[in-house]
């Protein structure tokens, strides 16, 4: 799928846009509910995400100021912050940083099937 977009923005000359940019933000079964909007379990060592939009099930490249990136299933609804676009899963938010609580992150939304691969990114800052 990746190479699909990156392929038509070869093609057509036209940016890769982001469904959204801004904050993401983690959190855990420890500051949250174990059951999720979708109604299944939360698992902090899954690559899931919460949004305000978006049909529970598909996929987001959500991809770091620092270059990083992963590829998420929206399972949950949030952030209720303001200034925040996404809450990710422990294991999600440690796949854009080691440490880091908050990140600046550009999101792109994938569909229903995952790609194989997702390297390299397909945006730049």
């Amino acid at each position: 799928m990746l190479f699909e977009i990156m392929a038509f923005v070869l093609l057509s000359h036209q940016p890769v846009q982001p469904a959204t940019e801004g904050v993401a933000s983690y959190y855990t079964t420890a500051s949250s509910s174990t059951i999720t909007a979708s109604g299944e379990r939360f698992r902090d060592d899954a690559l899931t995400c919460a949004m305000l939009d978006g049909e529970f099930g598909d996929y987001y490249l959500v991809v770091a100021k620092n270059g990083a990136s992963v590829v998420c299933r929206l399972n949950d609804r949030g952030p209720y912050i303001k200034g925040r676009v996404i809450d990710l899963s422990e294991a999600a938010m440690r796949a854009l940083h080691p440490r880091a609580g908050l990140v600046q992150v550009k999101v792109y939304h994938l569909g229903t099937d995952p790609p194989d691969i997702v390297s390299p990114s397909p945006v730049s800052w």
